[in-house]
């Protein structure tokens, strides 16, 4: 008998029975982190500023995209991205709540990147969830436009 009258087999036992518990517990914090890590990391956690070839695979990836146009009609005009629609930043913040989805994957261009920053933040605090914006707009696009 060893020590509080159990056996030695009994403590052999319930040691491995403590190893196994550990290894379960573990698993599932290794698990918690995981799930905390790709909560955090998905579109859901606010803007996201993109880049040129970025913005070409999502046109790419037959998921449904929005690409709004911030620019001026006549800039618009002379030359936009293939898809894009044209909200003019000026009359943009009450038309991009009533027309814009909060289901709908949005990216904002503009001129250099400012305005769609601006309005991509509105979305986010409107509950958008896929919300991005080109980095550097149309002074940055190297993609096809259609003119």
């Amino acid at each position: 008998m060893c020590r509080f009258g159990r056996t030695a087999l009994q403590t052999g036992m319930e040691s491995r029975e403590m190893l196994v518990m550990t290894k379960f517990i573990f698993a599932g914090l290794l698990a918690l982190i995981g799930t905390v890590s790709t909560v955090s990391s998905s579109p859901a956690a606010g803007l996201h500023t993109i880049e040129g070839k970025e913005l070409e695979a999502m046109m790419s990836d037959g998921r449904g995209l929005v690409i709004v146009d911030v620019r001026e009609p006549e800039l618009f005009l002379k030359a936009h991205i293939k898809g894009a629609i044209n909200i003019p930043y000026d009359d943009a913040k009450p038309r991009v709540l009533k027309e814009l989805f909060p289901t709908e994957r949005i990216v904002f261009v503009c001129h250099g990147g400012p305005m769609g920053d601006k309005l991509g933040h509105l979305l986010v605090a409107n509950g958008y969830r896929e919300v991005y914006n080109l980095r550097g707009g149309m002074k940055a696009w190297k993609g096809n436009v259609v003119r």
